[in-house]
């Protein structure tokens, strides 16, 4: 087990992270006795904890998370399996899957859980800096011990790539203002300071249901820790730790993340493949994937009610060939 050895932010009092559509991850999964899965995104541990329920009384999990924080909880929190040798827990991003797998001797898994985007402690941690209701530093690294934070980031980017990063990752119409804004007035050090700019760069909120600064935070965060790329890279090394019949399961919270997941998934299932170059239109191929539904899974109204986070969660579930 690789514990975090540098010292992590306290827990805001009161948070309290509800894995999203729990039962649903369980039924795709097929989680069963003795099986062997891969949490790529551990958070707060529910999925796992519900794996490892499922899978008693000897199947293993192993949980990866950037985030020291998220995994000094969840040592606390699922110290009995730790200590049984049923969980493992590696700190790292989790496009090293497939290294940390071999390492561990995970290459051939029945299972792997993908819960992408940001867990509630991350948000309500003022000093992670991921939320504009808390004032805190401008940060919103999943890692806080490696790369660039948000606020070094826009230090020495031209107003150009600003502007490309919060409109590709925002879809921010607004986003050549909003950069201009930026580079005039920074350098850019914490969340409200980042917020109120954004505010008065658009020219306040005007009704919106959302505060005009929710897309450039988005944006930023995804660009300081590479998601959408991280994403594209760990779907290969998933498919090639599945066994025959295991199953890969991957939570979505935007569309951006959804549109990979599900471009990704549909390629890997075809049979044939177009080709324009040959005189016959294309040419047959050994599917990697099955499709385990036609569309994504969505929190039903009960779980939306309940909790309000998984009213934008799409569960995508595929089996491996």
């Amino acid at each position: 087990m690789h514990a975090p050895s540098s010292p992590t932010p306290a827990d805001p009092a009161g948070a309290a992270h509800v894995p999203v559509l729990l039962a649903e991850c369980l039924e795709g999964l097929a989680v069963r006795p003795g099986g062997r899965y891969i949490d790529g995104t551990l958070g707060g541990g529910g999925h796992t904890e519900a794996i490892l329920r499922q899978a008693a009384p000897n199947g293993q999990v192993l949980g990866l998370d950037a985030d020291p924080a998220a995994l000094r909880r969840v040592e606390e929190r699922l110290a009995e399996p730790i200590a049984q040798g049923r969980l493992l827990l590696v700190h790292t991003a989790f496009e090293r899957m497939a290294e940390v797998a071999a390492q561990h001797d995970f290459v051939t898994v029945d299972g792997i859980l993908l819960d992408l985007g940001l867990s509630s402690f991350q948000l309500e941690t003022p000093d992670r800096g991921f939320a504009f209701s808390h004032d805190g530093p401008l940060d919103m690294r999943f890692d806080p011990t490696s790369g660039e934070s948000a606020s070094e980031l826009l230090s020495w980017m031209d107003e150009t790539a600003i502007a490309d990063i919060i409109y590709r990752y925002g879809e921010e119409r607004m986003s050549r203002r909003i950069a201009r804004s930026i580079v005039e007035q920074r350098p850019i050090a914490t969340t409200s300071q980042l917020a109120a700019l954004v505010e008065r760069a658009v020219g306040g909120r005007k009704g919106q249901r959302i505060h005009p600064a929710t897309r450039t935070f988005q944006a930023l965060r995804i660009a300081v820790n590479d998601e959408l790329g991280q994403l594209e890279r760990v779907l290969v090394q998933a498919l090639a730790l599945l066994k025959p019949g295991g199953r890969l399961a991957v939570i979505s919270f935007h569309s951006l993340e959804d549109r990979i997941v599900k471009v990704w998934m549909r390629e890997e299932s075809r049979d044939y493949v177009p080709d324009p170059t040959s005189i016959y239109g294309g040419h047959d191929r050994t599917p990697g994937l099955a499709l385990l539904s036609k569309g994504p899974l969505v929190a039903s109204p009960e779980e939306a009610a309940r909790n309000p986070r998984s009213r934008s969660a799409k569960l995508r579930i595929a089996e491996k060939k």
